[in-house]
């Protein structure tokens, strides 16, 4: 038998083993429970709207990381998020609110993933993007105050964004929010989605029965669609804020179930 052909033969024995291990390594991790929990924010607001979830995790003994995307685009995204994935040590939730369900979806597909948790999110398939999934919404519910775009990113309407993104949140804090708005790249809506970890990993999904950037109705489906453990909570978009126990509740039973 010639080198070459040794070469060839040992390097694929090596490849098998190499996918063995990693395959037992992400059915590991799906039984065994999770204490890191990493949270992926959504387009129009950045992490800091997490403390809320964040403090209960925290104090229930949880290690928590918050990603802070740029929401430029989903591969840049994507890759800040897998950094984060990177640091952890152990088994993993991967947590993501709107925009944010994008990014898990395609990041997800990481051996130290035991489940994802999807928050009032998009939950995509292969091929999808944002672009189509907003194009067939729900129309019974009036489509996001979102302004045309500037210099290749776009802001939804400042006095439009408590109703439409925070109608639960106290006045004071929505607006600030809506002043402190995260622009969002207008690639990211063409971005397609290449990898569906809901494919492989156990998810859960929080639908917000009152979120008018996202249909309840979409997100149901969606929900469905991904073979999700559904909880319905009556919030707005903004439940990680309104609501951070219910949230809180729902990943830490991705963490230990």
């Amino acid at each position: 038998m010639s080198n070459r052909i040794t070469l060839m033969l040992t390097l694929g024995a090596f490849g098998l083993l190499a996918g063995s291990f990693a395959a037992a390594e992400n059915t590991a991790n799906q039984h065994a429970s999770a204490k890191n929990i990493v949270i992926v924010h959504g387009a129009f607001a950045d992490g800091s709207g997490w403390e809320g979830v964040y403090r209960i995790l925290t104090k229930d003994g949880y290690n928590v990381t918050i990603v802070q995307n740029s929401t430029v685009s989903l591969a840049a995204d994507v890759t800040t998020t897998q950094n984060a994935l990177a640091d952890q040590n152990g088994p993993v939730v991967l947590v993501g609110h709107s925009y944010g369900g994008e990014v898990i979806t395609q990041a997800g597909d990481d051996p130290k993933i035991k489940s994802l948790v999807y928050v009032s999110a998009y939950a995509p398939d292969a091929g999808e993007s944002l672009q189509t999934l907003t194009a067939n919404a729900d129309p019974s519910v009036p489509p996001p105050p979102i302004l045309p775009p500037k210099n290749g990113v776009i802001f939804l309407d400042r006095a439009k964004f408590p109703a439409a993104f925070a109608a639960d949140v106290g006045r004071h804090k929505a607006q600030f929010m809506a002043a402190s708005q995260v622009p969002l790249g207008v690639q990211t809506f063409t971005d397609k989605i290449t990898t569906v970890a809901w494919k492989t990993k156990p998810s859960y999904y929080i639908i917000s029965g009152e979120d008018h950037m996202i249909p309840p109705a979409d997100e149901k489906k969606m929900a469905t669609r991904a073979k999700s453990v559904q909880f319905e909570v009556k919030a707005s978009h903004a439940v990680y804020v309104s609501r951070p126990d219910e949230v809180a509740k729902v990943i830490e039973k991705a963490a230990s179930d």
